[in-house]
């Protein structure tokens, strides 16, 4: 019997579909499907303007004739660094309806990184806002190759009134005058192409349909290829396994940002290509945070932890009934029980019938490749591995399959699984293994087990081991227990360097609301360690914090705090 019908977890799939039918299309054809069928409805909702799928789907087709123009071809790369707004969402499908590739990036990268970026992937046109200009165009005598710059402005897509103050506001107020040459403005952009035709449309689902950027297992950057049926997939596996039938006209809040696999492959794509509307965010604060949960009433929330902590310090939503909430999915990093505890809690506060479901992903997989099941949840699982779509442990280092509860490596194979590293052969051979079993398999470069009802529990990643005195020590494990306690709202576990212990445990601790960060309470939360860490795990430092350093997509920047401990030691 084949592993799709002997699969341990299905059993706990309730309603979910066992297997999926994939349309053998592009991310944009099927988004026109979707745009046909539902013409009326709301694509997406901008700070206070809302666009229906009709009306997207002309300005897919106006910006499509706009990037033939400029002498962008099927194939070409063309670098969205931008954040969520309708204008990157208009050049994504616009780039794959001719058959060119996104190629998505962080619009606040540094200089030197756009010019990386920029030169991987060859692009010929880079979209950004005007607030980036400058940064960009300093670097472009270090392109191998000429680059149009193309310039769009938040303004011009916001409603009557907010267009009139928005030169009043601080953003507008940060923004450089702009010189009078050396880039195209978006809306001269678009009206150089009005008269153009399109090509005819000859996109396969088996073409890569975007690049995003990732670490991988090694934590360098590299370029993953992404195909339209690795997004596709993910969006009908997504939806199958909300619990829903459909997500026909719900809002997905759209905060995680568009050069972000969560966010570009659920926020986004999972929402259009189900007729959902997304409401976009460019940028996350928590007062507008709080303003769009309490206005705009979203139904679906895909976010990482921190996004959910934040709901923990938001002053701005006592009272309010959150009842609206039907799916709340937490990814991108490790969700703690007792962070999940706090949240189901503060939900339950809010009238929300719904707990936080975890899932777990990779880039290399676009993002989520599991789930928590609706009816199914266990205690510090990430779930079960979505339809069609298979997940084995391994022995680090080998393809050898580990018994159920056994630590290993997170292996899986299934239809979102990526085309491979961007001109990286090497590093593409060495992540994706064909095994005995004939399948391609993803190495994750994480820890994890899974029980023998096929519930899968993440440990960590492989590279973020802490060895202290000759014993392993996994940061997340820590966490979840300095998490459990009340006066703690967030931790963050680091190996600093020890010329004795070859490292030793730091814990980096955010109090709760209200409480004060003091000697008491430090040697409070190092009792109440002792009482469940092992002693030779045991944190040798606790320092307090306002907040942690956060990433470019939210997740807690482990990185920064052990560069500046360690730095710290050196001196």
């Amino acid at each position: 019997m084949s592993l799709s019908t002997t699969a341990p977890w299905l059993a706990y799939y309730g309603n979910m579909p066992k297997t999926i039918d994939y349309p053998h299309k592009t991310m944009y054809q099927l988004l026109a499907d979707n745009a046909r069928q539902y013409p009326k409805n709301i694509a997406y909702h901008f700070l206070g303007k809302e666009t229906t799928y009709e009306t997207f789907l002309e300005r897919i087709h106006t910006t499509a004739k706009a990037l033939v123009a400029l002498g962008i071809h099927r194939g070409d790369k063309v670098t969205i660094c931008m954040p969520n707004t309708p204008q990157a969402l208009d050049c994504f499908y616009a780039l794959n309806r001719i058959g060119a590739i996104p190629n998505m990036i962080h619009p606040l990268s540094a200089s030197q990184e756009i010019a990386f970026y920029l030169n991987a992937s060859n692009s010929k046109a880079i979209l950004t806002l005007d607030q980036f200009y400058y940064k960009v165009a300093e670097i472009l005598p270090e392109l191998k190759n000429p680059c149009h710059i193309i310039i769009a402005k938040i303004r011009t897509e916001l409603p009557g009134l907010k267009k009139l103050l928005f030169p009043l506001t601080a953003t507008a107020r940060a923004v450089q005058k702009l010189p009078k040459s050396g880039y195209i403005l978006w809306e001269d952009f678009l009206n150089a192409g009005r008269k153009r035709t399109l090509p005819p449309d000859e996109g396969s689902f088996e073409d890569c349909g975007a690049i995003l950027y990732s670490g991988g297992t090694t934590g360098t950057t590299k370029g993953i290829m992404l195909s339209n049926l690795n997004f596709n997939a993910l969006g009908l596996q997504t939806i199958a396994a909300s619990g829903y039938p459909n997500v026909i006209g719900m809002k997905m809040l759209s905060v995680m940002p568009v050069f972000h696999g969560f966010g570009l492959g659920i926020g986004i794509h999972t929402a259009l290509i189900g007729g959902a509307t997304c409401v976009l965010l460019p940028q996350f604060n928590i007062k507008t945070y709080a303003q769009t949960l309490k206005h705009q009433k979203p139904n679906l929330i895909p976010g990482v932890p921190t996004l959910f902590e934040a709901l923990l310090r938001t002053e701005d939503l006592k009272g309010v009934d959150l009842s609206f909430l039907k799916g709340i999915f937490s990814g991108g990093d490790s969700l703690s029980p007792e962070l999940k505890k706090k949240v189901d809690q503060f939900l339950k506060e809010h009238n929300c019938t719904e707990q936080i479901r975890e899932g777990y992903g990779t880039t290399e997989c676009v993002t989520a490749s599991c789930l928590t099941p609706k009816e199914y949840a266990r205690s510090g699982s990430i779930g079960v591995p979505f339809p069609d779509t298979f997940y084995k442990i391994v022995k680090p280092g080998t393809t050898e399959e580990q018994p159920a509860n056994t630590e290993g490596e997170i292996c899986l194979s299934g239809p979102t699984v990526m085309l491979g590293y961007m001109d990286n052969l090497e590093e593409t051979m060495q992540t994706l293994r064909r095994h005995t079993d004939g399948r391609i398999w993803l190495h994750t470069g994480d820890l994890g087990q899974m029980d023998q009802d096929g519930f899968v529990y993440f440990r960590q990643r492989m590279k973020r081991m802490i060895i202290t005195s000759g014993y392993n020590v996994y940061p997340s494990q820590l966490e979840n227990i300095i998490d459990g306690h009340e006066k703690v709202l967030l931790s963050c576990v680091i190996g600093v360097k020890d010329p004795y212990r070859v490292q030793k445990v730091k814990a980096y601790v955010v109090p709760m609301p209200g409480v004060e960060p003091t000697e008491e309470l430090k040697q409070e939360l190092l009792a109440y360690c002792s009482k469940h860490i092992a002693k030779y795990a045991m944190p040798r430092e606790i320092e307090f914090r306002k907040e942690l350093p956060k990433t470019l997509v939210g997740k807690v920047a482990y990185r920064v705090l052990e560069e500046e401990a360690n730095e710290q030691v050196a001196q």
